[in-house]
């Protein structure tokens, strides 16, 4: 996937998504600050705390995943 797609998908009124990889996997982007793109590179914040670094070739597509209604991120619930 174009990583200028990506960059388009984050500006004008985020909404959160789910970047999909050619194997199936799904990296959820609750908020712009969860994922980082450079021109050969995507790297997608995960939710405990660790980086998945994705070659954009591998990216097969972007999926709507839906918000919070108050915009904020949701938390790990503490057990």
């Amino acid at each position: 996937m174009n990583v200028e797609r990506i960059r388009a998908r984050l500006k004008g009124g985020f909404r959160p998504f789910a970047v999909v990889t050619s194997s199936g996997d799904k990296f959820p982007v609750p908020h712009p600050e969860f994922i980082l793109l450079t021109q050969r590179t995507v790297v997608v914040a995960t939710s405990d705390g660790y980086a998945a670094v994705l070659d954009p070739l591998h990216v097969a597509g972007l999926q709507d995943i839906p918000g919070r209604r108050d915009g904020r991120a949701r938390r790990a619930r503490r057990r």
